[in-house]
């Protein structure tokens, strides 16, 4: 019994939701992608670097 009032409670808690308008929705996806490819793109920029350092290093005679 104390599961159905808990998805009763569920149920009454998701009707107070402000869910998101597609518009916003949008934006919202957009900038996770491109945050998401930046950091993708500078870590792989910084990872090459740190690689080619040390690769420099490892190969000094």
């Amino acid at each position: 019994m104390r599961l159905f009032k808990f998805f009763g409670l569920v149920g009454q808690e998701m009707k107070k939701v402000t869910w998101p308008t597609w518009k916003e929705n949008r934006r919202d996806s957009w900038t996770v992608i491109s945050v998401s490819l930046f950091f993708t793109a500078f870590f792989a920029l910084f990872d090459w670097i740190i690689q080619l350092l040390l690769n420099m290093l490892t190969s000094w005679h």
